[in-house]
């Protein structure tokens, strides 16, 4: 997605510091600095609701809760759009963004 003009913020605890693909990564969400507009996860299902409790806290809101490929929390959808974030689940966000090219 970089290659396409996205800034890409990588979030990972066990890599913090260091750089993911050109770019140094952080331990949580919390630890971005600056707006996010969506929030692309690479996590299992079940890990989704914490993710989502995080993201309700960010100032300001992401827009979206993105979910990929295989990915889906009922629970994780219901925090975060009754926080007024989109959610799409079990979708690859680069085949998305081909698809509308």
């Amino acid at each position: 997605m970089q290659r396409f003009g996205f800034e890409i913020v990588p979030v990972n605890p066990n890599f913090a510091g260091s750089e993911i693909l050109g770019v140094r990564c952080v331990a949580s969400v919390a630890d971005i600095e600056g707006a996010v507009d969506v929030v692309d996860c690479f996590r299992k299902s079940e890990d989704m609701p914490s993710v989502a409790r995080e993201i309700v806290r960010m100032s300001p809101l992401p827009s979206v809760l993105w979910m990929q490929l295989g990915v889906t929390s009922a629970e994780a959808r219901e925090i975060a759009q009754a926080a007024g974030i989109a959610v799409v689940e079990d979708q690859c966000i680069k085949i998305a963004y081909m698809n509308q090219q």
